[in-house]
């Protein structure tokens, strides 16, 4: 016989709890390792254990029925579902196949020749101007200059790859204000990034072609390769984005992990993944169950949505020791930042490739960053990240590689 689970009201979509997760994930792990929610009629949990058990285990907690608060069994999605977010084996298993060969380690190994130089260039010109803002002329720039050229991207209407982020992470949650802005101009949108994933409008060698070449092998057709490409885009760029501003803005707020980081700039990759941890851009993922099933001593019947705190399990105390500190030597394996099991992060090797080029390049010519205002949030409904955060540095002596 197991205990009923707490019930709470909290509204984890509301301005005040995406403003200010952190204590509310505290008194949601606290309450139990899973909660109901009244407000939505839905199961949660906060807790690291639960969290990745259950990203872990597609076939009792299945994403075929929307990753989001939406359920496909009962209403139509907006958007056609992801092939890989929303899809699960034995249908999924093929199409990330193709994107496990497309996305290679020795693929992304060699976009960092390409990346890096990029990144040398633009933080030496931020550097030299003695302050900025780290997510604006940084963290939203950076990301938008390579991706696209290595998916092979049109030049032109680049910049609704970041409108289309917003609408597809704020179409997770709730249809609140946050959603019925980002739709606003979805239309437009859609259709710049319907024809973007076009074989005949990516430029060739690109990874874009990479994944059409797989529709002329037979391995997935047409409509598929169209798709993958599309969440390809929905992968690489906003949650990247966030993730460089988020450790960014943690390494300014931490200005003794940043001179660690200084000293040795070989630290990056280890910086970018506590910073994940410590700040996850991807704060929630629901699940749908396909079974009675016990999860943390709470039986859940079949067909329910449980929302995954991935922000609040990697804060979770039970897990990791002093969590609300950033710590850029911490081992964070295990950390849920982008996902976990079958269904992780498609572009997490690309996302780490960045971040380590941004954060290395600035390391090794800032000696110190000062925020010169407090960072302001960028609401959405599943990312947590800034629109903003103003930054001074103090230029260091570039040392010799």
């Amino acid at each position: 016989m197991t205990d009923p689970a707490p019930v709470l009201d909290d509204d984890p979509f509301s301005d005040d709890f995406l403003a200010d997760p952190y204590p509310r994930h505290e008194r949601i792990r606290d309450a139990g390792p899973v909660v109901r929610l009244s407000r939505y009629g839905i199961w949660a949990s906060a807790r690291h254990e639960q969290v990745f058990a259950a990203l872990t285990d597609w076939r009792t907690f299945s994403s075929a029925s929307g990753v989001g608060l939406a359920d496909f069994r009962k209403e139509k999605p907006w958007r056609v579902p992801s092939l890989l977010l929303e899809a699960d084996p034995p249908g999924h298993t093929q199409v990330r196949e193709v994107m496990a060969q497309v996305l290679s380690p020795r693929r992304v190994r060699g976009l960092r020749e390409r990346f890096a130089p990029v990144a040398d260039e633009l933080v030496s010109d931020l550097v030299e101007r003695g302050s900025f803002d780290a997510v604006r002329d940084l963290a939203e720039v950076f990301p938008l200059r390579v991706f696209p050229d290595a998916v092979g991207l049109p030049e032109e209407g680049r910049e609704h790859l970041l409108r289309y982020g917003d609408m597809a992470f704020n179409g997770f949650g709730p249809r609140n204000d946050l959603f019925g802005r980002a739709m606003a101009d979805a239309e437009q949108v859609q259709a710049w990034i319907t024809a973007a994933c076009r074989r005949e409008n990516l430029a060739a060698g690109g990874l874009g072609r990479d994944i059409w070449a797989f529709a002329d092998t037979g391995t997935i057709t047409q409509e598929q390769a169209a798709m993958l490409v599309r969440s390809l885009l929905s992968a690489g760029v906003d949650t990247t984005v966030y993730a460089i501003g988020n450790a960014l803005a943690a390494l300014t707020a931490h200005p003794g992990q940043w001179a660690r980081l200084h000293d040795d700039p070989t630290l990056a990759k280890h910086a970018f993944e506590e910073a994940i941890r410590y700040e996850s851009p991807v704060q929630t993922f629901f699940r749908t169950t396909t079974r009675t099933t016990d999860l943390g001593g709470v039986w859940i019947g079949p067909g329910e949505k449980i929302l995954l705190f991935l922000g609040a399990a990697n804060r979770d105390p039970r897990k990791w020791e002093n969590p609300h500190t950033l710590e850029i030597t911490r081992r964070a394996a295990g950390h849920v930042g982008f996902g976990m099991g079958v269904h992780g992060c498609v572009g997490q090797q690309i996302a780490r490739l960045e971040g380590d080029v941004v954060l290395s390049a600035l390391a090794e010519r800032a000696a110190t960053l000062t925020p010169t205002a407090a960072p302001v949030l960028r609401p959405n409904n599943t990312l947590r990240g800034f629109s903003s955060a103003p930054i001074q540095v103090d230029k260091a002596t570039v040392r010799r590689r």
